[in-house]
């Protein structure tokens, strides 16, 4: 069976956008960049909220960041890794989809994802805050991926929800040269 795996970027005080919705304050150099880029690549599926399949799908376009012969390696390969998974995006509001390969879920539903995970060869992501609380919820979330920048917010958007209790094992831990620490969790909980 496929893991799920909620991964993100998020302040050392939890959060994954501050009190104004900004996450810039999070944006990975190089070196975590291309780290992220090889988190992704095992991945065959991404589960994303309207809003964070709204942020991402402007790497369906990379060309829109410049020359893409100019891009660096690192961005050229996150758009080509998102530019390969399939996209499920869990919405009641959203009419269509901008990006290949992706189609809309009217309902979250446990037992659907559950059986997308039984079905899968490839791992399986979710993205989004409150798509990831709903799956965390259900007990489907296998493991966290953090990627903690140097910074505190002091509030906005939390990367875990705060009615949860999770019994966590420490799978990995490495350091990055910009002070990101990045934290890798297996879910023991239940």
């Amino acid at each position: 069976m496929a893991k799920l795996i909620y991964s993100g970027l998020l302040s050392v005080d939890g959060y994954i956008a501050d009190r104004d919705g900004n996450f810039d304050w999070a944006e990975p150099d190089a070196e975590v960049h291309s780290f992220v880029n090889d988190l992704m690549r095992p991945a065959g599926t991404h589960l994303l909220g309207r809003r964070m399949y709204e942020v991402m799908a402007a790497w369906e376009h990379p060309e829109d960041f410049g020359e893409i012969a100019g891009l660096p390696a690192h961005i050229r390969d996150f758009a080509d890794l998102w530019k390969a998974v399939d996209k499920v995006v869990f919405s009641r509001t959203l009419q269509d989809v901008t990006t290949a390969r992706t189609r809309i879920e009217r309902e979250f539903s446990a037992d659907a994802v559950g059986r997308l995970k039984a079905d899968a060869s490839r791992d399986l992501a979710v993205g989004g805050a409150e798509l990831a609380a709903a799956a965390i919820r259900a007990g489907l979330v296998d493991e966290f991926q953090m990627c903690l920048s140097p910074v505190t917010v002091g509030g906005g958007k939390r990367f875990l929800p705060d009615d949860v209790r999770l019994r966590l094992e420490l799978l990995e831990e490495r350091r990055f040269g910009n002070g990101t620490v990045f934290l890798r969790y297996a879910n023991r909980t239940g």
